[in-house]
């Protein structure tokens, strides 16, 4: 039986591409992240992961954004230190709160899936969080983008410290978490957040579901290795990545994925792999 969500829908629009996509699904609220949101996110994708059946994951925003950023009511409630008068006590419970919070963006990267961004309309604070998180970016002409937590008076804390400077470099991203500015999809593009920039979000859609079923069409085993070994990539030196790739490598090369991959190619047929 389908889970169904507060803030989230999985649709399935063609069953056998093995493209699911996820939507954040709260469009009167500009998609914002409710507390439901971050117990939700986490169980959507791992379910995604683990349904054979799903070999990408898009994710995007139902109406006229991509996402707002946190709640405020999310924020306001996790910072009340009205439930403890002791001082120590409170932080610790917010501490555990906020990785609680971090561990549902997380999630992105612990899923074996390859997760793409779609990304149109707004795309702010939290918003920033889970595009960096994720494997592909991809956005409309119309989208806009800030790391919008210094204007409300907090230190961004849920990821985009940590990876918006792997991804544009870290003056960019410096100047982008200080600022707070507002910068355009055309920007995004040229720092390297987004890959390509799409005129409407209908192309948008259609370029995402082309690379999408492109991606899921390939042997889900190299894309799953692909995927966490470039993940790993980011914490290592050169030469401790060839030795886990040469590790991994070891333990999934010979495989029947290999041998169909090679057989199409000589044949000049399309290659079908087994599920994952």
């Amino acid at each position: 039986m389908e889970v169904k969500y507060k803030t989230l829908e999985i649709v399935n629009t063609n069953p056998n591409s093995g493209v699911v996509y996820l939507y954040l699904n709260r469009p009167s609220q500009r998609n914002a992240l409710s507390r439901d949101f971050f117990s939700e996110f986490p169980e959507a994708l791992s379910s995604l992961d683990q349904n054979p059946n799903v070999n990408v994951v898009v994710l995007a925003g139902a109406g006229s954004h991509f996402c707002s950023g946190i709640d405020l009511k999310t924020l306001s409630s996790a910072a009340d230190p009205a439930s403890s008068a002791d001082r120590g006590r409170f932080a610790e419970r917010l501490r555990r709160e906020i990785k609680f919070l971090q561990d549902a963006i997380t999630a992105i990267e612990q899923c074996r899936k390859p997760v793409i961004a779609l990304v149109h309309g707004a795309c702010i604070g939290g918003g920033i969080d889970i595009i960096t998180a994720c494997d592909i970016r991809f956005c409309s002409k119309d989208a806009f983008f800030s790391v919008k937590e210094v204007d409300v008076g907090m230190t961004a804390d849920l990821g985009t410290l940590q990876r918006l400077p792997t991804i544009v470099g870290f003056g960019n991203a410096m100047e982008l978490a200080l600022t707070g500015r507002r910068f355009s999809g055309s920007e995004a593009k040229e720092l390297g957040l987004v890959s390509r920039v799409f005129v409407s979000k209908e192309e948008l859609e259609e370029g995402v579901r082309v690379v999408a079923e492109g991606i899921a069409a390939k042997s889900p085993l190299a894309v799953t290795g692909t995927k966490a070994v470039l993940l790993r990539s980011r914490e290592q030196t050169v030469e401790q990545g060839l030795d886990y790739v040469a590790t991994w490598n070891s333990a999934m090369l010979i495989s029947d994925d290999l041998t169909e991959a090679v057989s199409a190619q000589i044949q000049k047929r399309k290659a079908v792999f087994a599920k994952l």
